[in-house]
């Protein structure tokens, strides 16, 4: 799962486009590739920047990328764009352009969009960073493989009592010192005892 490139867009009702803040991480291309990789994504975010309409969302897959878009519209007229890897989740990733598009509206005043040069928006890099791995950005998905992690534990747990009662069925079967009265108490007290199961 991996973040390459996270991007605020201005996107008019009519004309062009322009990336007004942009960060992105090519540490995983050559030094060779890395100029023209970030082209491309610059290329794409606009792109499908513009071909999303206003107020919605929605991931565009090209090759190895997915490029998921939401185009907030109003009176900004911004879109948030963040390109990914085809492993990365989808909920984090709207959830990260959400909050960048806040972030961006509430410190950046819209008077300094016409100028794109002069914006200075240092958050975009942080966020970039802090959502390379999701679970630990996204609080739902950390509480997801938290349990996850207990129910593996919980079914290790109940295999082994159920193993353990299997083999104790077998030594009362095959015990023939045992009188018949305690083989009865013993099969009453298991189905006492099993009346709680736990799926």
């Amino acid at each position: 799962m991996k973040i390459f490139s996270l991007a605020v867009v201005m996107v008019p009702h009519t004309g062009a486009s322009s990336t007004l803040a942009q960060a992105s991480d090519l540490s995983s291309f050559s030094f060779y590739q890395k100029g023209s990789v970030g082209e491309f994504m610059s290329f794409f975010s606009k792109t499908v920047a513009e071909r999303t309409p206003q107020g919605q969302r929605q991931s565009v897959q090209e090759n190895n990328y997915v490029a998921h878009v939401y185009n907030r519209g109003g009176a900004e007229q911004l879109a948030g764009v963040i390109i990914t890897d085809q492993e990365y989740p989808v909920r984090p990733a709207f959830s990260l352009l959400t909050k960048v598009l806040d972030d961006f509206t509430a410190k950046v005043p819209q008077s300094a969009y016409s100028n794109p040069g002069s914006i200075s928006f240092p958050e975009l890099n942080t966020y970039l960073s802090k959502y390379q791995d999701p679970r630990q950005a996204d609080a739902i998905m950390r509480v997801q493989q938290e349990l996850d992690e207990t129910k593996i534990v919980l079914h290790k747990t109940i295999e082994s009592v159920l193993q353990r009662g299997e083999k104790l069925d077998n030594l009362v079967d095959r015990s023939q010192a045992l009188s018949a009265q305690s083989k009865m108490f013993y099969k009453t007290a298991k189905k006492q005892n099993s009346c709680c199961v736990i799926m």
